[in-house]
């Protein structure tokens, strides 16, 4: 889904964010850059990974469909499924995939399929969208069948510095960027569920022509500031033009955001109570 955390400060309702997404399915595809690259990095640990007897897949917080449709290319027809809490990203999602998907509307905090009914579950920048994370892996561990592997993504304190920074500067004591999870405490909460899961991190970095050009692509997904405490009027103009002029520009021109992206790879026990050693999953 989005590239912004809520697990941090008080998060919006989920009925908004399911709106906001929403609103952005046409635009979200052309724009979802940190979505490929950090999706990508999954689907290359799981080549050569799948197992043709056993491929019930589960994308939660599929968004648009993009992986879904990855996933579904990979495995045999009619053993993938997209999920979202969105509406409007999984009706996008249903008319421009070819069939053989099924397409459900829920909460990643109440996964309503069966226990030990998924063998793969891939989640690909959702989980930071949500309020308590530990319940979402609960229930992933839960769906997964013996031996089934999880795959998510999501993003860690230091996303979007600059913006931040900058936005200190041209609006002091108002928040413009959502705070996400240290890495200390985002290990922590992971290894906590997922004893011997693999988390590995890495810091990303995109250019953009201008500040404008950034602000322009989070709108794109959806993916503005949406906790209790923003504000209820557009930004004036002259806040963004300030902010423009604190951001710090790139030595080769344009301006460059950092995102402090996170995977975690878990292999769940075996029917017999045996645990792979996961960083070799893929």
């Amino acid at each position: 889904m989005s590239i912004f955390a809520a697990t941090v400060s008080c998060p919006a309702s989920k009925g908004d964010i399911a709106r906001e997404f929403g609103k952005a399915r046409d635009t979200y595809e052309s724009a979802s850059r940190l979505q490929r690259l950090m999706g990508d990095a999954m689907l290359e640990r799981l080549e050569g990974q799948t197992d043709p007897d056993r491929a019930r897949v589960l994308d939660l917080g599929c968004g648009t469909g993009w992986f879904t449709r990855m996933l579904a290319n990979l495995m045999p027809p009619g053993s993938v499924t997209g999920m979202d809490l969105s509406p409007g990203m999984i009706e996008h999602a249903g008319a421009h995939s070819p069939p053989g998907v099924a397409w459900v509307v829920a909460d990643a905090e109440a996964i309503p399929l069966p226990d030990q009914s998924c063998d793969l579950i891939f989640s690909n920048l959702m989980i930071q969208w949500c309020a308590t994370p530990a319940r979402v892996l609960q229930e992933c561990r839960r769906v997964l069948r013996p031996g089934g592997k999880l795959m998510i993504s999501t993003l860690l304190e230091g996303t979007l510095k600059e913006l931040d920074q900058a936005w200190q500067k041209a609006d002091p004591g108002q928040r413009h960027i959502n705070r996400f999870e240290t890495e200390a405490a985002f290990r922590c909460s992971v290894l906590d569920e997922l004893p011997g899961a693999d988390v590995e991190t890495r810091t990303l970095l995109l250019p953009y022509a201008s500040p404008l050009s950034l602000a322009a692509e989070l709108k794109q997904l959806g993916a503005g500031y949406k906790h209790a405490d923003r504000r209820q009027t557009v930004t004036a103009p002259g806040r963004f033009r300030a902010m423009c002029q604190h951001y710090p520009a790139a030595p080769e021109g344009g301006v460059m955001a950092s995102y402090e992206a996170a995977w975690v790879y878990w292999s769940g026990p075996d029917a017999n109570g045996n645990t792979m050693i996961n960083k070799q999953m893929g």
